[in-house]
């Protein structure tokens, strides 16, 4: 009897011919078969975001042995969604996002389309996680991230995750790395997010930049405090927000 190797679901929110979705598939293509989905062009932010009032296209870029690799022109979720539906000839054993050209640590989680897409794999119960790099260059060097994305790559296929529970790991820029921490999402804000122009046609128009604030530095248990410091930040993270904390709270308004 045949023994099929693994399947891994491969996407992002850099588009599908980054440079760090390219290098994840050469450093993982050794332990399973890959279906990369990833969107025709950039999609950051773009969070859980699917397309329900646009139609979607699918093109096919590249086939050899075990790598197929296809284009969306939706959103990192949209990939996803159409490649469990159309492309994966079983259901597969791995959804990776990454790797991400910045990190998505802190409340970065909530926006990035990178997680996104192993939010949505971790919804449909097959062990996710995303990888990301604190360095928005398209040329950046994966190159360091190599054994830490095999290692953590085959132990989770082996041994899974918990349900409901998906892998945010981040990467500092510096490959001189402290070592990995095991941590929690960091409190930060965003600020002065939106820059006003005016174009020389006459009418204004607003960049989404803005500046983020860590707002517990010296907390050295966090993703923001290990990255700063030159560790592997890997967060554990569940689909379930429920604030188990306020519930007693609540049913106390007795409404």
């Amino acid at each position: 009897m045949e023994i099929k190797r693994p399947l891994l679901l491969i996407s992002n929110d850099d588009g599908y011919a980054a440079k760090g979705i390219c290098e994840l598939v050469e450093m993982v293509s050794a332990y399973g078969d890959i279906i990369v989905c990833a969107p025709e062009s950039a999609r950051s932010g773009f969070s859980c975001a699917f397309s329900a009032t646009v139609p979607l296209r699918l093109q096919l870029h590249e086939k050899r042995e075990g790598v197929e690799i296809w284009s969306c022109n939706g959103t990192p979720v949209d990939c996803v969604k159409i490649a469990l539906a159309e492309l994966c000839p079983r259901r597969p054993d791995m959804v990776i996002g990454g790797i991400n050209h910045g990190d998505n640590a802190s409340v970065n989680v909530h926006y990035s389309g990178t997680m996104g897409v192993t939010i949505e794999g971790c919804m449909k119960y097959i062990p996710s996680l995303a990888f990301s790099l604190c360095d928005h260059d398209e040329d950046a060097d994966f190159k360091p991230l190599r054994p830490y994305i095999q290692t953590i790559t085959k132990k989770v296929l082996a041994d899974g995750l918990p349900q409901g529970v998906c892998l945010n790991v981040n990467f500092p820029k510096v490959p001189a790395y402290q070592g990995v921490k095991i941590c929690r999402m960091a409190k930060g804000t965003w600020d002065n997010e939106v820059t006003q122009c005016h174009h020389p046609r006459g009418y204004d128009y607003w960049w989404m930049v803005g500046r983020y604030t860590n707002d517990e530095p010296d907390a050295e248990d966090t993703d923001n405090w290990a990255l700063s410091h030159g560790y592997i930040a890997i967060t554990p993270t569940q689909i379930d927000v429920t604030a188990y904390q306020a519930l007693d709270l609540i049913k106390s308004w007795c409404l």
